[in-house]
């Protein structure tokens, strides 16, 4: 803002340098109005004369009293003050005052400020959650009133679990946790206070989902879901799921198919890999979905996301195939025959030196069931980040993050030893390394980084022929076209299928003992499930099952 004062300084009016309507603020926030009018103050004669009478008196040693009263420089003779600010007449009488007039009416550009209006902001944390709306809060305690009347005394377990499902909206499986969450005592009954008091008091009817179900499966002083928080739920799901009945003669089976569902959950799920699974990849999943389509459905084997039997089945009778002394523990050798020596040694010796993934077997150079699950999961569906990114971290030898031609030429020299063993015309490595460079596309052909492969659906297949023969004879033997279209990554619901066909289409099986009892044996199972129906016969320690389908 600039002040330009041309002109006498007698023609000024003084009074109009009076600006008590004039925040201070505003002359704080602009220092040069204050300047331009102090200087224009000390222009004025009534300001010359105070000055010099203020200064006679400091060198005569008169003491200066400037406190007070303001009067004229010309009305005071003895120990007046003298002013300290213009005044409007030059006769030194006392100032009369006058109709002032505002500012804003004089188009002076110095406006009042008003002090700033404080904001009420509402609030935005709760510690506990969000409240639930009224409306969403009546119609829940509506229903609540609905399932406890005629139970004052409360619900028990078995009653429970049409209000989990109705009211809470939760998979049916999930009674036996939110019961026993509501019901800290174990009185063995839940009354309405108590299940108003936590799932609409305590704010669990506005979360979300997945934030529900982490809440009821966590451990209180944790921040994350392990393994054994998934047990519960997965021990009422065999003991009321209408597909997994047949299992519950076999508490050894029950056992080992959650295991292998919780072991699927964590491979998809725990990208982080350490074992804890936190909201956020709860949340990121399809867990929540999953759950919710295996409480709707009837035959568990529709489900292909993390509980299909079928899967489970496949998998644990392929370790059980490898594991030939039946231990539960597999080494380099029972390894190399997945897939009818399929893999090749040199990726069998990254896989047992755990660099994809650490072993948790605790045995020196042999791998669990779990490590099994984790090796089988990635090897028959290399379409999944996670698969990737397993073959990724086992072809990176130095582990600087790139794949180079040197590395890759160092697994596929094996796999042109087979093929010449095989007499099979051998494809040279500079082919096969213009045909990955055309099928993956990187951003630098010098390198294969991770992101290049998972930005591509034929990465799996890259994979398949550095280390899979097999696979990657199937590969080399199907339409190109064809190829194009279903980026020749199958799902792994379709490999486990597949899988789950030709067990059932083998018209003979010799199963050999050694001795073991053949009630721990899978094959078994089928027995007890009325799928199949089974002849055995013993002959020279080998025991016969011959499978016919049921008509």
């Amino acid at each position: 803002m600039d002040l330009d004062y041309n002109g006498d300084s007698g023609f000024l009016d003084p009074e109009l340098l009076q600006l008590n309507e004039v925040s201070c603020l505003a002359i704080k926030s602009n220092p040069y109005v204050a300047h331009k009018l102090f200087d224009q103050w000390l222009s004025l004669p009534e300001t010359t004369l105070l000055v010099k009478s203020l200064f006679n008196k400091a060198k005569t040693g008169v003491p200066l009293n400037i406190t007070g009263s303001v009067s004229s420089p010309k009305a005071s003779s003895g120990n007046s003050v003298p002013p300290l600010s213009p005044r409007s007449s030059s006769s030194g009488s006392p100032r009369i005052t006058k109709p002032r007039v505002g500012p804003s009416v004089l188009g002076s550009p110095l406006k009042v400020l008003s002090e700033p209006v404080k904001e009420l902001i509402p609030q935005f944390y709760f510690q506990n959650g969000r409240p639930p709306p009224n409306e969403l809060k009546e119609r829940c305690l509506f229903r609540c009133n609905q399932f406890f009347y005629g139970h004052p005394d409360g619900l028990q377990l078995h009653e429970f679990k049409p209000l989990t499902k109705e009211i809470c909206k939760l998979p049916s499986f999930f009674s036996a946790v939110l019961f026993k969450k509501i019901d800290v005592a174990g009185t063995g009954v839940v009354t309405r206070d108590t299940f108003v008091d936590y799932w609409i008091n305590g704010s669990m009817l506005v979360k979300d989902a997945a934030t529900q179900i982490f809440t009821l499966l966590k451990q209180p002083d944790l921040r994350y879901l392990t393994q054994e928080d998934f047990k519960p739920i997965l021990r009422e799901l065999l003991a009321t799921h209408p597909g997994l009945e047949f299992l519950q003669g076999t508490p050894e089976f029950q056992e080992r198919y959650a295991e292998t569902v919780i072991y699927r959950i964590y491979y998809y799920m725990n990208r982080a890999g350490d074992s804890c699974l936190t909201l956020r990849e709860l949340k990121r999943g399809n867990l929540i979905a999953a759950m919710q389509h295996a409480d709707d459905e009837e035959d568990i084997n529709k489900v292909l996301r993390y509980f299909s039997y079928e899967h489970f089945y496949v998998i644990y009778c392929k370790f059980w195939e490898l594991d030939t002394d039946h231990d539960f523990l597999i080494d380099k050798e029972n390894l190399i025959r997945y897939g009818n020596h399929a893999l090749t040694y040199r990726i069998v010796d990254r896989i047992f030196s755990q660099v994809p993934r650490k072993f948790t077997s605790n045995v020196d150079g042999k791998m669990g069931y779990e490590d099994f699950v984790y090796f089988i999961l990635s090897e028959e569906d290399k379409s999944s980040e996670p698969s990737l990114e397993y073959w990724f971290k086992c072809v990176d030898l130095d582990g600087n993050g790139v794949i180079t031609r040197n590395e890759m030429q160092f697994f596929y020299e094996e796999q042109l030893h087979r093929m010449e063993c095989m007499a099979q015309e051998p494809v040279l490595f500079e082919d096969i390394l213009c045909q990955i460079v055309d099928m993956i596309g990187p951003k630098d052909e010098g390198y294969f980084t991770l992101r290049d492969l998972k930005g591509s659906k034929l990465s799996g297949s890259v994979f398949n022929i550095l280390f899979n023969l097999n696979k990657f004879m199937a590969f080399e033997t199907r339409d190109p076209f064809l190829i194009r279209q279903s980026g020749i990554g199958l799902h792994i619901g379709s490999i486990f299928g597949c899988q789950w066909k030709k067990m059932l289409m083998m018209p003979l099986m010799v199963v050999q003992t050694c001795g073991m009892n053949l009630s721990r044996h899978p094959f078994e199972l089928q027995l007890r499930s009325g799928l199949l129906r089974w002849q055995v016969e013993s002959k020279n320690s080998l025991i016969y099952v011959v499978v016919n389908k049921r008509m």
